[in-house]
């Protein structure tokens, strides 16, 4: 197993790592809509945090000296899938066809407040 870290998206809020690479896979932990260098809640909608929390797992991936066109699953969790709409037009401008596959989920909360958290899992060479 091998640790990615990056300083250019959010530090692990609790013990567990950015992002591992294993067999052939990159693990990406939850992200939140948070600012790398403030460490704030970035955006009050779901549809700006998504950008942010996409734009944190980006960072993590170009760490690993991967790219999103490999991302092969993510999980996005949600506090109000009455924004999924947003949501979903925003995360479309970070991966392109084929796209990955996708859980997506309502939760009764996230960390820090925030309305968004996504996680993906990356082919890793």
């Amino acid at each position: 197993m091998k640790e990615i870290q990056t300083s250019q998206a959010p530090s692990a809020i609790g013990p567990y790592s950015q992002a591992i690479a294993h067999n052939g896979f990159l693990y990406v932990s939850g992200q939140l809509p948070l600012d790398p260098v403030s460490g704030a809640i970035v955006g009050d909608d779901a549809a700006t945090q998504i950008v942010q929390c996409l734009a944190n797992i980006r960072a993590i991936v170009q760490a690993a000296g991967s790219d999103m066109n490999k991302t092969v699953k993510t999980t996005v969790l949600m506090t109000d899938l009455a924004e999924f709409q947003a949501v979903n037009e925003a995360y479309g401008q970070f991966f392109q066809a084929p796209y990955p596959a996708r859980a997506t989920y309502q939760v009764a909360a996230l960390p820090r407040s925030a309305r968004v958290e996504v996680e993906a899992v990356l082919a890793f060479d």
